[in-house]
């Protein structure tokens, strides 16, 4: 009985860190709804968890090109290998704003994004995880760097 109590709370943990760690997590069945959207996730978009779940991306986020996203994304579910953007390539993934109007000197949040293979109990990559990882002070002070 207390292993099964260690192994809820060490659950309700993870679910609590998932929740509030500083970088977005979406997870994605291979229909691109939506299956789990974080805390920063909602904080950025404001759209809730509740409502993005089972929403399709391209229908949430219009402005994600579909066909370059499935591009990127379609080794992950095929090869079952990690893919990368980076915002030198493409400024970002999620149209965010900038979130510190008085320090901040960018007009969105520029991103890194990490696209991850989630196994499902057959070994069969049935899920893909964003990682969105804001790259804002970054991208603005290399650009300082260069016009000086």
């Amino acid at each position: 009985m207390q292993q099964t109590n260690i192994e809820m709370e060490d659950i309700h943990w993870l679910m609590d860190i998932l929740q509030h760690i500083d970088v977005g997590l979406v997870v994605l069945d291979k229909k691109y709804q939506i299956q789990l959207w974080n805390g920063f996730m909602e904080s950025h978009s404001g759209i809730s968890p509740q409502k993005a779940k089972d929403q399709c991306l391209f229908n949430l986020f219009p402005e994600i090109p579909e066909e370059w996203f499935r591009r990127k994304s379609d080794p992950v579910f095929q090869l079952g290998s990690r893919t990368f953007t980076v915002w030198q390539q493409r400024p970002y993934l999620f149209h965010f704003g900038n979130y510190r109007p008085i320090t901040g000197q960018a007009e969105h949040m520029y991103q890194n994004t990490t696209i991850i293979p989630l196994q499902s109990i057959n070994k069969e990559v049935s899920h893909i995880c964003l990682i969105v990882y804001d790259v804002t002070d970054v991208a603005v002070n290399q650009s300082i760097a260069l016009l000086k």
